[in-house]
């Protein structure tokens, strides 16, 4: 799949799955590459990664027809130009709580390689692109995709601004910081919960974009949530996944043997449980 292929079916309402990548091994890609993902989520904001990395990862997977959506660490237009430079598809911010922000992923996903006072007069409409050169910006920029973090109310209050800019191509609702900025820490069932997620849904899918979310804690929710009419399916993580299966398969294993199990007493604290 390319990232225009990604695109139109986040716009037409058709579901694309992927899984959170942190695992930078060489070996990882084409094994990603079997699970029948249609594209990959790269999170830079939580996970130790230099440009290296990151540009070799979005490469692979890109050359795999796995598009990468990079989630940076701030909404700084540096940072969003280097993950399109990188190979990234789509640029992700963390906690997209201005128009500003937006327009930051607009012009480092849409209008790369503009920048400086020429982009901000494209950005705000005061003078629009004109040929040859919006053809050759168009052309460039085809497979990039504009993604905006929801992770708070703040965000929520301004959900009709943010889907009326111009070339938002989804939303990405982060569930776990959600949660805690609504004052319901993890508490995925709360009537409350399910009601932001459906305002989020309803306002992206009526404003004819992509509406989505990463979620590690279960099948059940995101099920849940994709009836609701997410189509932005980011299921769990490599890292989680993997931890999940191995515990469950030694668990198993010491149960059958006879032998005791050293995590009865673990209370299951995860460093990466934001991701």
């Amino acid at each position: 799949m390319t990232g225009s292929e990604l695109k139109r079916k986040l716009h037409a309402g058709e579901r694309v799955y992927a899984t959170c990548v942190v695992s930078t091994s060489p070996v990882w890609p084409a094994m990603i590459a079997q699970t029948g993902v249609d594209f990959v989520f790269i999170d830079t904001e939580h996970i130790p990664m230099d440009r290296h990395q990151l540009s070799s990862m979005c490469q692979t997977f890109n050359a795999l027809g796995l598009p990468p959506l990079v989630r940076i660490p701030a909404c700084d237009p540096a940072l969003a130009n280097m993950a399109i430079d990188a190979g990234g598809r789509g640029v992700v911010s963390p906690y997209c709580e201005s128009i500003d922000d937006v327009h930051i992923l607009r012009g480092a996903t849409k209008y790369r390689p503009l920048k400086g006072e020429r982009l901000q007069q494209v950005l705000s409409g005061e003078s629009p692109l004109e040929e040859p050169t919006k053809s050759y910006i168009a052309e460039m920029n085809q497979h990039n995709l504009c993604v905006v973090n929801i992770e708070s109310v703040k965000a929520m209050d301004m959900l009709d601004d943010i889907c009326a800019v111009p070339d938002v191509d989804a939303l990405l609702i982060g569930p776990h910081d959600l949660s805690i900025n609504m004052n319901i820490p993890e508490d995925y069932t709360n009537p409350k919960f399910t009601q932001a997620i459906a305002r989020i849904i309803e306002a992206g899918r009526s404003a004819g974009i992509g509406v989505g979310y990463h979620y590690s804690f279960g099948i059940e929710q995101t099920q849940l949530w994709a009836e609701m009419g997410a189509n932005l399916i980011v299921h769990s993580s490599d890292y989680f996944l993997t931890k999940q299966a191995l515990t469950d398969d030694l668990r198993r294993l010491r149960t059958a043997l006879g032998d005791a199990d050293p995590l009865a007493s673990n209370d299951g604290d995860d460093a990466l449980v934001t991701i």
